[in-house]
This record gives structure tokens, sequence and C-alpha cells, in this order.
């Protein structure tokens, strides 16, 4: 078979024969609207959408329109773009904190730079960061991301080698949702401080009610910034991102994914008086923090993303996502409760996932008290069923039709009925 073939030659040039993202056993060959097809010809509905990008689907015929035409005219400078600029000026309009932007190429390095200019603001060091959310692969995101080993807070715990202790020392973690842990915790360090980053929904985990308004007020009251880590919930949720469905403004945020139309794109973005500090003019070369990338704000990633945001503004198109997303999430339980098995359906209905499990889940120490072989199990048969998937999430586009829905849930149900405990 094809596909082997070049699982095994992978193995030869690749670090554990893969990219480091999805699993290795795995070759996409090409993806067309909902649909993606392995190199063996197997095709599956995608809910992997790339990790979230593709909120389109694959090849949208408008994004590749703008793409081609910009691909005759050049693509990537090192210098400014008038699309570049014209992506940053809607983003502004879209979102409630971005006054300025400042492009990277991926949402890891917004992550990253988002929590270096809080640093730069303040003259602070530490910086609070909820236990198992994801920001990325720098040192300070790789902190209780996914801990096996579960300590008291505030200590971190890092999830990789290389890291050096000092940078575990500069973090303070904290579990999410708890706003009487955060708020004892921001009194008694606010000093030392520099930011509060969160992801608004913390992997698949909603907040609590309460709980963003809560950062929101410590914040403003110890002059912390905080920021929205909407890598994946920018442009998704709404058209103003979390930001908007929860009514609650941070001071910075981080975006990628959508904006990018699917191609390498984000950015910080944020209150003008935080965003000065990349203007040396402005700040002085004691405050002023250096940040430059090949490829950041390239004409070829900004106009997909341009297009992409564009047919989102569209009449009906959240109400479609969601709508298509909630129908999902229903038929997943129901199928599930059908056939006996313990669970929680948790997210948003444009991401989401089964947990296996009674118990609600808040945090991520809930999470750890699912079953992990009997999800794993659950992807697999959904696999066999003709659907592509992470590991953690489900993610809508809004390609899919009618009749992938009904097929979708028939694999749920399927899937269901053949999953066995033990």
């Amino acid at each position: 078979m094809k596909q082997q073939s070049i699982i095994e030659r992978a193995k030869k040039v690749l670090p554990a024969g893969s990219f480091g993202n999805f699993e290795a056993g795995v070759i996409i060959r090409e993806g067309q609207g909902s649909r993606v097809w392995d190199e063996d010809g197997n095709e599956f509905i995608d809910y992997l959408i790339g990790s979230g990008p593709m909120i389109l689907g694959h090849g949208d015929p408008e994004v590749i329109e703008a793409v081609t035409e910009q691909l005759a005219k050049g693509m990537t400078f090192f210098a400014n773009n008038e699309r570049g600029i014209e992506l940053a000026e809607e983003i502004c309009r879209a979102v409630a904190c971005a006054e300025q932007v400042r492009y990277v190429s991926s949402g890891g390095e917004a992550d990253m730079y988002a929590m270096r200019l809080a640093r730069a603001y303040t003259g602070r060091d530490k910086i609070v960061k909820f236990e198992g959310g994801y920001h990325g692969m720098s040192a300070e995101a790789q902190m209780s991301l996914a801990p096996e080993k579960l300590i008291n807070f505030p200590a971190a715990v890092p999830d990789s080698a290389g890291i050096p202790s000092s940078v575990r020392d500069s973090m303070l973690i904290a579990p999410y949702n708890d706003s009487h842990f955060v708020e004892s915790l921001i009194t008694q360090h606010a000093a030392e401080i520099a930011a509060v980053i969160v992801e608004p929904l913390q992997r698949i985990i909603p907040p609590a009610p309460g709980f963003l308004e809560t950062l929101r007020s410590l914040c403003t009251q110890h002059d912390i910034p905080l920021i929205f880590d909407e890598v994946v919930t920018g442009f998704r949720f709404d058209y103003g991102g979390a930001q908007e469905t929860y009514g609650v403004v941070p001071d910075l945020c981080t975006l990628g994914k959508v904006t990018g139309g699917g191609f390498p794109s984000a950015a910080v973005a944020g209150r003008a008086e935080l965003m000065a500090h990349f203007d040396k003019a402005q700040v002085g070369s004691e405050g002023f923090l250096m940040q430059l990338g090949t490829l950041s704000g390239n004409p070829v990633a900004a106009v997909a993303g341009l297009k992409t945001m564009e047919i989102l503004r569209r009449p009906g198109q959240y109400d479609k996502l969601r709508a298509n997303g909630q129908y999902l999430m229903d038929a997943l339980s129901r199928c599930l409760e059908a056939n006996g098995h313990a669970h929680q359906v948790v997210g948003h209905p444009t991401l989401f996932e089964a947990v296996f499990t009674d118990k609600p889940i808040s945090d991520y120490r809930d999470v750890l008290t699912a079953d992990r072989a009997k999800a794993a199990r659950f992807n697999e048969l959904l696999r066999e069923n003709g659907i592509f998937k992470g590991a953690g999430k489900t993610y809508v586009s809004l390609a899919l039709t009618e009749e992938d829905l009904e097929l979708t849930a028939r694999a749920f149900n399927t899937a269901a009925e053949d999953l066995h405990d033990g």
C-alpha cells in the first residue's frame, strides 16, 4: 500500500516519523470542501480541518482565486505591503481589544511575544498561567500544559526537556475556573506579575460564569495586562472572537489559524499603550521589544485571511456554523447515552469533544478523571467509519453539508455501539 511505504520513508528522515503535529500513521494526500483523502484513497469527513484554520473547508474557490491573483504579484517581500495593512485594519475593526497589530507566523510565536510584551510594559517577570492551558511551544508555555505529576499550586511543572529552571520559577500556575484561588494568587503576588494569560475557552473547557470577569477585574485593579489567547477562538466563536461571545475585553490578544486562511500567519493585537513597546521611537532602548520575522505579514497569507474573513462576515455564516456544531454535539451525546457510556460533551458548538467521565468538567484535573483509553478507541472507531478528527477536539467547518452531518451522526452511533469498556 502506498501510504505504508511513505510512512517507512518518513521514519528515516523525521524524528518519530512525523512533523510532530499529528499521528505518524496517517498521510493526507488532498482535501476538498469537507473531505480529506489519505494516500491509499480512503475518504473522510474532516473534523481536524488543519487543527482549525480551514473554517471554510479545503480549497474554497474564492480563497484560491484571491491567493492565485496575489501569487502573480509576489509571495513575500520582508517589507510592508498593502494587503497586510488591510488585514490589520480589519482585525482592529473586528476585535474589541485591538488598537494595533504586530504580525508573526504562528500562534505560538504570538503567545511568546505577548508575554514578553507584557514584561516590557510592566517591568515585572512573573506570568500567571492556568494548568492545562495551551499557549504554543515557548519555554513559558510548556509549563504545566499536560503535567502527569500533579503538584500543589502555584508551582509549575515543565512539560519538556531543555527548559531552564529559571523559567519554571517565573511562572505561577492556577486551576482554570477557580476565581477564589486566582484572586488570592494575584493579590499576594501582584507586584511581581507581568501578565495573566488565558484561553477564554481552555482547550474545550468553557469558562464558569463570572470567571473571565473576575480576571478582568483583578487585572484592572492591579494594573496587570490580561492576555486572551484567541488563536483558536478568534473569528470562530463570533466575528469578534471570544471577546464578543463572553463580553470581556482583555488588554492583549493573540490571533492565528482563521486569520491566515490556511497559510502561516498570526498576530499580537492590543491596546496602543502596550503595543508601543514594539516601536523604539516611542519607548526608547530600555523599553523596546525587538521582533521581526521573514514571513510576518506576507501578502499571500494576508489575502487568504482577508477573503476568509469577508466570507465569515456574510449574513448567516455564524448561525450555520453554530447550528451544525450543535446538531453534532446533540447527536454525539444522544448516541453515547443510548449505549450506556458515561460521558460529557464539552466545549462550544464550533469546537467540542466527548470526555468519557460522569464527572462535570471545569478544569484540567477533571479531564484526567476520564477514561482516555476509551476515548482513544472511540476515535479509532470513528476513523474506521469515515470520520477524521484529532484526539482531543472536533472542529466544525462551514463546508459541512446535510449529508455530512447525517453520515457523521450515523458514525457516532456505530462507534458508540461498538465501543466496549475495558
